[in-house]
């Protein structure tokens, strides 16, 4: 009767483990929602297109010697179309650490605690180590913003379903002595709501530049915050990732990017944009 007793005791709770797991079972995720490589770069085209100018805030934390004289920035963004981006950055107490402007292929980047100005072409910024690193990440961290990451007509596509991602290959054409090629220059991962949600930078070399990870989606008309199951539609372009990761892919740091009170498609002035008018 002991033995009898037990073995059911045994059952009973083996059933109520066995019943408490099946309560935990993570539910899937929603299906992919079937779409072309065209389609995911019609999508791209039409998010960069939908923004014209931005002003707002930004909170940086840095970290592995990007910027050595701050860990953490305070800063301004303004833009406008088609390439003019201004970036202002502060310590904690107020006191201006860099200003970074863009017009064009043109940059000029001022150093206000070092008194120190550069300015020249950004394929020339390299020469100015960690500082024109830094500058170069945060203008791709606005451009995840912008929605500015979109494929030109001169660069191919190609799309790989990776388990519940999509992954958007963009190549460029490479001239050399055998004739032309194709080139590995950027990886895009969309989730099912078709919204970027991770971005690797290649260089000449095939290595990763740059790893960029969005995340945070809002609404930028409203906002309110795009919840993860959330299919987003094609026709509303104004969903945005308000804190992007951007990691070195050299070892030389990462900057961790938080915007807040964007405001779109207002005028910006060309003093907005430290240019004179």
């Amino acid at each position: 009767m002991r033995c009898v007793g037990g073995s059911f005791v045994i059952l009973v709770l083996a059933g109520i483990v066995f019943a408490g797991c099946t309560l935990v079972v993570p539910q899937e995720g929603p299906p992919l929602k079937r779409v072309t490589a065209e389609e995911l770069t019609t999508l791209l085209r039409q998010r960069d297109a939908a923004i014209y100018s931005m002003k707002g805030l930004f909170t940086a934390k840095v970290r592995g010697g990007l910027l050595p004289i701050a860990t953490r920035v305070e800063g301004t963004v303004h833009y406008r179309r088609p390439n003019a981006l201004r970036l202002r950055g502060f310590t904690p107490f107020g006191s201006e650490l860099f200003e970074f402007v863009q017009a064009d292929d043109w940059y000029t980047l001022r150093l206000p605690l070092e008194g120190k100005v550069y300015t020249g072409r950004q394929s020339d910024m390299k020469e100015l180590g960690t500082l024109a690193r830094f500058s170069e990440l945060s203008a791709w961290a606005v451009g995840g913003v912008l929605g500015t990451s979109s494929i030109s007509k001169e660069e191919t596509v190609k799309v790989v379903e990776e388990r519940d991602r999509y992954r958007l290959e963009v190549y460029t054409s490479v001239s050399g002595g055998a004739g032309s090629s194709r080139r590995l220059i950027r990886r895009l991962w969309f989730d099912h709501r078709l919204l970027v949600v991770q971005e690797d930078r290649l260089g000449s070399n095939g290595e990763v530049e740059a790893r960029i990870q969005y995340d945070d989606f809002r609404s930028l008309k409203d906002g309110s915050i795009v919840p993860a199951q959330t299919i987003v539609d094609q026709n509303r372009p104004m969903v945005r990732p308000f804190k992007i990761s951007l990691e070195d892919g050299h070892g030389k740091g990462t900057i961790h990017v938080m915007f807040h009170e964007l405001q779109h498609n207002q005028t910006i002035k060309a003093e907005d944009l430290g240019q004179v008018s």
